[in-house]
Protein backbone atom coordinates (compact mmCIF):
# COMPACT_ATOMS: atom_id res chain seq x y z
CA UNK A 1 0.00 0.00 0.00
CA UNK A 2 3.11 2.39 0.99
CA UNK A 3 4.63 1.96 -2.29
CA UNK A 4 1.45 2.47 -4.76
CA UNK A 5 0.00 5.86 -2.75
CA UNK A 6 1.32 9.07 -2.35
CA UNK A 7 1.60 12.04 -4.91
CA UNK A 8 2.01 10.40 -7.64
CA UNK A 9 -0.17 6.95 -7.46
CA UNK A 10 0.15 4.16 -8.83
CA UNK A 11 -2.41 1.12 -9.84
CA UNK A 12 -2.32 -2.00 -7.90
CA UNK A 13 -1.18 -3.69 -11.30
CA UNK A 14 1.41 -1.27 -12.23
CA UNK A 15 3.21 -1.66 -9.59
CA UNK A 16 2.98 -5.54 -9.74
CA UNK A 17 4.55 -5.33 -13.37
CA UNK A 18 6.62 -2.66 -12.41
CA UNK A 19 8.18 -4.77 -9.45
CA UNK A 20 8.30 -7.95 -12.19
CA UNK A 21 10.34 -5.74 -14.02
CA UNK A 22 12.83 -5.17 -11.90
CA UNK A 23 12.80 -9.06 -10.34
CA UNK A 24 13.84 -10.04 -13.79
CA UNK A 25 16.37 -6.83 -14.68
CA UNK A 26 14.41 -4.92 -17.02
CA UNK A 27 14.92 -1.70 -17.91
CA UNK A 28 13.18 1.20 -15.76
CA UNK A 29 12.97 4.28 -18.13
CA UNK A 30 9.88 5.61 -16.90
CA UNK A 31 8.10 8.04 -14.55
CA UNK A 32 6.36 5.85 -12.37
CA UNK A 33 9.68 2.86 -12.17
CA UNK A 34 11.67 6.28 -10.90
CA UNK A 35 9.14 7.10 -8.10
CA UNK A 36 8.75 3.63 -7.19
CA UNK A 37 12.41 2.55 -6.89
CA UNK A 38 14.50 5.91 -6.23
CA UNK A 39 11.91 8.00 -4.08
CA UNK A 40 9.33 5.90 -2.71
CA UNK A 41 11.30 2.57 -2.20
CA UNK A 42 14.44 3.83 0.03
CA UNK A 43 11.82 5.91 1.89
CA UNK A 44 9.84 3.17 2.88
CA UNK A 45 12.88 0.68 3.80
CA UNK A 46 14.21 3.62 5.42
CA UNK A 47 10.58 4.30 7.47
CA UNK A 48 11.30 0.62 8.46
CA UNK A 49 14.08 0.64 9.49
CA UNK A 50 14.37 3.58 11.83
CA UNK A 51 11.39 2.05 13.72
CA UNK A 52 12.72 -0.78 14.05
CA UNK A 53 15.77 1.18 15.32
CA UNK A 54 14.03 3.27 17.65
CA UNK A 55 11.49 0.31 19.09
CA UNK A 56 14.61 -1.84 19.44
CA UNK A 57 16.74 0.59 21.53
CA UNK A 58 13.33 1.61 23.76
CA UNK A 59 12.83 -2.17 24.77
CA UNK A 60 16.65 -2.63 25.18
CA UNK A 61 16.28 0.99 27.93
CA UNK A 62 13.36 -0.20 29.43
CA UNK A 63 14.59 -3.95 30.16
CA UNK A 64 17.75 -2.84 31.23
CA UNK A 65 16.74 0.38 33.48
CA UNK A 66 13.85 -1.91 34.97
CA UNK A 67 11.12 1.60 34.19
CA UNK A 68 8.72 1.93 31.69
CA UNK A 69 8.83 5.18 31.38
CA UNK A 70 11.85 4.50 29.67
CA UNK A 71 12.61 6.01 25.75
CA UNK A 72 15.85 5.80 23.95
CA UNK A 73 16.17 9.33 24.61
CA UNK A 74 16.55 8.33 28.36
CA UNK A 75 20.40 9.10 28.37
CA UNK A 76 20.39 11.91 25.85
CA UNK A 77 20.98 10.56 22.71
CA UNK A 78 18.32 12.53 20.78
CA UNK A 79 19.34 15.83 22.17
CA UNK A 80 22.77 15.46 21.24
CA UNK A 81 22.06 14.64 17.61
CA UNK A 82 20.00 17.33 18.06
CA UNK A 83 22.81 19.85 18.69
CA UNK A 84 24.79 18.32 16.37
CA UNK A 85 22.56 18.75 13.73
CA UNK A 86 21.45 22.02 14.16
CA UNK A 87 25.54 22.79 13.97
CA UNK A 88 25.25 21.74 10.57
CA UNK A 89 22.77 23.09 9.57
CA UNK A 90 24.15 26.51 11.29
CA UNK A 91 27.98 25.91 9.58
CA UNK A 92 25.64 25.57 6.20
CA UNK A 93 26.92 21.91 5.77
CA UNK A 94 25.18 19.60 2.91
CA UNK A 95 22.60 16.80 4.24
CA UNK A 96 25.60 14.26 4.94
CA UNK A 97 27.60 16.44 6.75
CA UNK A 98 24.17 16.92 9.01
CA UNK A 99 23.35 13.46 9.61
CA UNK A 100 26.93 13.02 10.18
CA UNK A 101 26.96 15.73 13.36
CA UNK A 102 24.17 14.46 14.21
CA UNK A 103 25.10 10.95 14.59
CA UNK A 104 28.67 12.17 16.14
CA UNK A 105 26.25 14.26 18.48
CA UNK A 106 24.18 12.10 19.82
CA UNK A 107 27.21 9.41 20.86
CA UNK A 108 28.93 12.31 22.25
CA UNK A 109 26.21 13.26 24.52
CA UNK A 110 25.53 9.72 25.91
CA UNK A 111 29.63 9.44 26.05
CA UNK A 112 29.19 12.33 28.59
CA UNK A 113 26.34 11.26 30.55
CA UNK A 114 28.28 7.67 30.89
CA UNK A 115 31.39 9.80 31.97
CA UNK A 116 29.59 12.01 34.72
CA UNK A 117 27.89 8.74 35.98
CA UNK A 118 31.00 6.89 36.64
CA UNK A 119 32.97 9.86 38.22
CA UNK A 120 30.14 9.75 40.72
CA UNK A 121 30.70 6.71 43.16
CA UNK A 122 28.74 5.30 45.86
CA UNK A 123 25.76 5.72 44.50
CA UNK A 124 23.14 3.46 42.63
CA UNK A 125 24.46 3.69 39.08
CA UNK A 126 21.42 3.24 37.26
CA UNK A 127 19.91 6.33 39.24
CA UNK A 128 22.78 7.92 38.13
CA UNK A 129 22.62 7.51 34.59
CA UNK A 130 19.40 8.18 34.34
CA UNK A 131 19.80 11.73 35.95
CA UNK A 132 23.09 12.05 34.34
CA UNK A 133 20.99 12.08 31.10
CA UNK A 134 18.49 14.39 32.02
CA UNK A 135 21.53 17.16 32.92
CA UNK A 136 23.06 16.36 30.09
CA UNK A 137 19.87 16.64 27.61
CA UNK A 138 18.97 19.70 29.09
CA UNK A 139 22.24 21.07 28.55
CA UNK A 140 22.05 19.79 24.86
CA UNK A 141 18.51 21.65 24.62
CA UNK A 142 19.64 24.90 25.91
CA UNK A 143 22.95 24.58 22.79
CA UNK A 144 20.16 23.89 20.44
CA UNK A 145 17.80 26.79 21.70
CA UNK A 146 20.52 29.54 21.41
CA UNK A 147 22.03 28.40 18.05
CA UNK A 148 18.17 28.51 16.87
CA UNK A 149 18.55 32.38 18.48
CA UNK A 150 21.32 32.89 16.47
CA UNK A 151 20.02 31.20 13.48
CA UNK A 152 19.36 33.38 9.83
CA UNK A 153 15.48 33.87 10.47
CA UNK A 154 15.34 33.41 6.57
CA UNK A 155 16.94 30.15 5.42
CA UNK A 156 18.02 28.55 8.71
CA UNK A 157 15.49 28.74 11.74
CA UNK A 158 13.05 27.02 9.47
CA UNK A 159 15.66 24.22 8.32
CA UNK A 160 16.45 23.86 12.11
CA UNK A 161 12.56 23.71 12.74
CA UNK A 162 11.64 21.34 10.65
CA UNK A 163 14.58 18.96 11.65
CA UNK A 164 13.41 18.81 15.00
CA UNK A 165 10.00 17.96 14.17
CA UNK A 166 11.41 14.92 11.93
CA UNK A 167 10.80 13.72 8.47
CA UNK A 168 11.81 11.28 6.26
CA UNK A 169 10.85 13.67 3.00
CA UNK A 170 14.85 13.70 1.79
CA UNK A 171 15.47 10.17 2.84
CA UNK A 172 17.25 8.57 -0.07
CA UNK A 173 19.40 5.22 -0.99
CA UNK A 174 22.44 6.69 0.34
CA UNK A 175 20.72 7.05 3.45
CA UNK A 176 20.14 3.24 3.60
CA UNK A 177 23.04 1.99 4.58
CA UNK A 178 23.77 4.98 7.06
CA UNK A 179 20.87 3.18 9.57
CA UNK A 180 21.06 -0.35 8.09
CA UNK A 181 25.01 -0.97 9.14
CA UNK A 182 24.62 0.83 12.78
CA UNK A 183 21.35 -1.14 13.54
CA UNK A 184 22.76 -4.68 12.20
CA UNK A 185 25.90 -4.09 13.86
CA UNK A 186 23.92 -2.88 17.37
CA UNK A 187 21.39 -5.88 17.15
CA UNK A 188 23.84 -8.18 17.23
CA UNK A 189 25.41 -7.81 20.86
CA UNK A 190 21.54 -7.43 21.95
CA UNK A 191 20.52 -10.58 20.24
CA UNK A 192 23.36 -12.49 22.09
CA UNK A 193 22.98 -10.52 25.40
CA UNK A 194 19.04 -11.42 25.34
CA UNK A 195 18.90 -13.86 28.66
CA UNK A 196 21.20 -11.55 30.75
CA UNK A 197 18.74 -8.38 29.87
CA UNK A 198 16.17 -10.87 31.45
CA UNK A 199 18.23 -11.78 34.38
CA UNK A 200 19.11 -8.03 35.20
CA UNK A 201 15.19 -7.08 35.61
CA UNK A 202 15.76 -8.60 39.40
CA UNK A 203 18.61 -6.24 40.20
CA UNK A 204 22.19 -6.00 40.04
CA UNK A 205 23.01 -7.93 42.77
CA UNK A 206 20.40 -10.85 41.91
CA UNK A 207 22.23 -10.54 38.38
CA UNK A 208 25.67 -10.58 39.83
CA UNK A 209 24.64 -13.79 41.96
CA UNK A 210 23.94 -15.62 38.76
CA UNK A 211 27.09 -15.16 37.06
CA UNK A 212 25.78 -12.14 34.71
CA UNK A 213 28.67 -9.51 34.50
CA UNK A 214 26.33 -6.42 35.45
CA UNK A 215 28.83 -3.47 34.13
CA UNK A 216 29.88 -4.98 31.09
CA UNK A 217 26.45 -5.54 30.13
CA UNK A 218 24.90 -2.22 30.52
CA UNK A 219 27.86 -0.91 29.15
CA UNK A 220 27.39 -3.44 25.97
CA UNK A 221 23.70 -2.79 25.87
CA UNK A 222 23.79 0.63 26.39
CA UNK A 223 26.46 1.15 23.68
CA UNK A 224 23.93 -0.81 21.27
CA UNK A 225 20.84 1.09 21.81
CA UNK A 226 22.94 4.03 21.39
CA UNK A 227 24.22 3.11 18.25
CA UNK A 228 20.85 3.05 16.72
CA UNK A 229 19.31 5.46 18.00
CA UNK A 230 21.59 7.70 16.84
CA UNK A 231 21.68 6.39 13.57
CA UNK A 232 17.95 6.65 13.35
CA UNK A 233 17.95 9.84 15.23
CA UNK A 234 20.69 11.54 11.98
CA UNK A 235 18.45 10.64 9.30
CA UNK A 236 15.11 11.02 10.54
CA UNK A 237 15.09 13.89 13.17
CA UNK A 238 13.52 13.78 16.12
CA UNK A 239 10.13 11.12 15.94
CA UNK A 240 9.03 10.60 19.27
CA UNK A 241 6.56 7.86 21.10
CA UNK A 242 7.65 4.87 18.95
CA UNK A 243 10.69 3.68 21.63
CA UNK A 244 8.24 4.41 24.25
CA UNK A 245 4.85 3.06 22.93
CA UNK A 246 5.97 0.15 20.82
CA UNK A 247 7.54 -1.86 23.30
CA UNK A 248 5.04 -2.07 25.45
CA UNK A 249 2.65 -3.23 22.97
CA UNK A 250 5.20 -5.88 21.84
CA UNK A 251 4.98 -7.01 25.58
CA UNK A 252 0.89 -7.38 25.81
CA UNK A 253 1.64 -9.57 22.83
CA UNK A 254 4.65 -12.04 23.68
CA UNK A 255 5.21 -11.28 26.99
CA UNK A 256 8.52 -9.49 28.91
CA UNK A 257 11.22 -12.59 27.68
CA UNK A 258 13.67 -10.61 25.75
CA UNK A 259 14.27 -13.46 23.36
CA UNK A 260 10.73 -12.81 21.87
CA UNK A 261 9.89 -9.11 22.73
CA UNK A 262 13.44 -7.76 20.83
CA UNK A 263 12.27 -9.26 17.08
CA UNK A 264 8.46 -8.51 17.77
CA UNK A 265 9.04 -4.56 19.05
CA UNK A 266 11.18 -4.41 15.59
CA UNK A 267 8.39 -5.91 13.67
CA UNK A 268 5.89 -4.02 15.14
CA UNK A 269 8.14 -0.83 15.47
CA UNK A 270 8.82 -0.70 11.54
CA UNK A 271 5.31 -0.89 10.87
CA UNK A 272 4.38 1.38 13.06
CA UNK A 273 7.10 4.37 11.64
CA UNK A 274 5.61 2.78 7.75
CA UNK A 275 1.88 3.59 8.91
CA UNK A 276 2.86 7.04 10.25
CA UNK A 277 5.13 8.26 7.52
CA UNK A 278 2.70 6.66 4.90
CA UNK A 279 -0.06 8.80 6.33
CA UNK A 280 2.61 11.92 6.87
CA UNK A 281 2.86 12.08 2.91
CA UNK A 282 -0.63 11.58 2.03
CA UNK A 283 -3.18 12.77 4.15
CA UNK A 284 -2.68 16.62 3.31
CA UNK A 285 -1.12 19.00 0.38
CA UNK A 286 1.49 19.01 2.26
CA UNK A 287 3.69 16.52 4.29
CA UNK A 288 3.17 16.90 8.03
CA UNK A 289 6.21 16.21 10.55
CA UNK A 290 6.91 12.75 12.06
CA UNK A 291 7.23 14.16 15.61
CA UNK A 292 3.50 15.78 15.39
CA UNK A 293 1.83 12.41 13.70
CA UNK A 294 3.86 9.77 16.10
CA UNK A 295 2.65 11.97 19.36
CA UNK A 296 -1.36 12.34 18.39
CA UNK A 297 -0.85 8.36 17.89
CA UNK A 298 1.03 7.21 20.73
CA UNK A 299 -0.27 9.80 23.65
CA UNK A 300 -3.93 7.86 23.94
CA UNK A 301 -2.43 4.52 23.10
CA UNK A 302 0.00 5.26 26.20
CA UNK A 303 -2.94 6.61 28.22
CA UNK A 304 -4.79 3.46 26.84
CA UNK A 305 -2.05 1.60 28.71
CA UNK A 306 -2.18 3.38 31.65
CA UNK A 307 -5.84 2.61 32.22
CA UNK A 308 -5.07 -1.02 31.94
CA UNK A 309 -3.25 -0.48 35.28
CA UNK A 310 0.14 -1.04 33.64
CA UNK A 311 -0.58 -4.60 32.90
CA UNK A 312 1.67 -4.48 29.84
CA UNK A 313 4.29 -3.53 32.03
CA UNK A 314 5.49 -6.65 33.77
Amino acid sequence: MALAVGAYPVTPGRLAALLWGKLRGLPEANAAAAVIFAIRGPRILGAMLVGSALASAGASYQGLFRNPLVSPDILGVSSGAALGAVVGIFLALPVAGIEATAFVGGLAAVLSVYGVAAAIRGRDPVLLLVLSGVVIGALMGSGVALLKFLADPENQLPAITFWLLGSLASFDRGDLLVVAAPVAVALLPLILLRWQLDVMTLGDEEASALGVRVRLVRGSVIAAATLMTAAAVAVSGIVGWVGLVVPHIARLIVGPAFARLLPMAALLGAAFLLLVDTAARTLGTIELPLGVLTAVIGTPVFLLLLARGGRGWN
